[in-house]
């Protein structure tokens, strides 16, 4: 009774932190569009990398899927193999992220500054925030594959594997939404 009272109510608390962060990013992407009607507004093409990014953190979350459904099943070794591949790409993502704002810079296109510009201030604006977000998940990452090497998820009990997939798995689709949103609406 004690493990399902825990998991209900850190499954609401996560939803609660992931309701804020939409509202975040809701309220940015909201402004992004408003500022695309001002004069100064410039067209940009999303740096390669970031399609790279999509792909890795698209794998990490499979990866993610993988590693549950093997905890479920008690494969122990499975589920830290996928575990660590998750963090493994989830470090990649992070990695490509700023490769891709490195070549934001190499096109001329500055966060701050007199080079600078609104459309590219909230691209890294919105990216630097989503990135944030990745790094603190793969910090979570990183204590659930301590703990799983440590042995400490059974069948019967992997909430901290349930609570780090879904938040995951949010930054994987707020990943999605928001390449897509800056590759349409520039």
């Amino acid at each position: 009774m004690e493990y399902k009272l825990r998991r209900k109510t850190s499954l609401q608390m996560l939803w609660v932190a992931i309701i804020s962060m939409i509202m975040v990013f809701a309220g940015l992407t909201s402004a992004y569009i408003i500022s695309t009607k001002r004069e100064d507004w410039i067209s940009f093409n999303l740096p390669s990398a970031f399609y790279i990014s999509s792909v890795l953190i698209i794998v990490s979350s499979i990866s993610f899927i993988l590693a549950k459904r093997a905890i479920k099943k008690g494969e122990k070794t499975q589920t830290s193999l996928f575990l660590g591949t998750s963090l493994l790409l989830g470090i990649a993502f992070i990695v490509s992220q700023f490769y891709g704002f490195k070549e934001l810079i190499a096109a001329g296109l500055y966060f701050t500054g007199a080079q600078s510009n609104i459309a590219t201030s909230f691209l890294y604006v919105i990216t630097v925030t989503h990135l944030v977000h990745v790094m603190a998940a793969v910090l979570v990452l990183i204590f659930i594959v301590v703990k799983q090497f440590k042995g400490g998820y059974t069948p019967e009990n992997y909430i901290g594997i349930e609570l780090g997939s879904l938040f995951w798995h949010f930054l994987d689709a707020l990943w999605i939404y928001l390449f897509l949103f800056f590759y349409f609406i520039r």
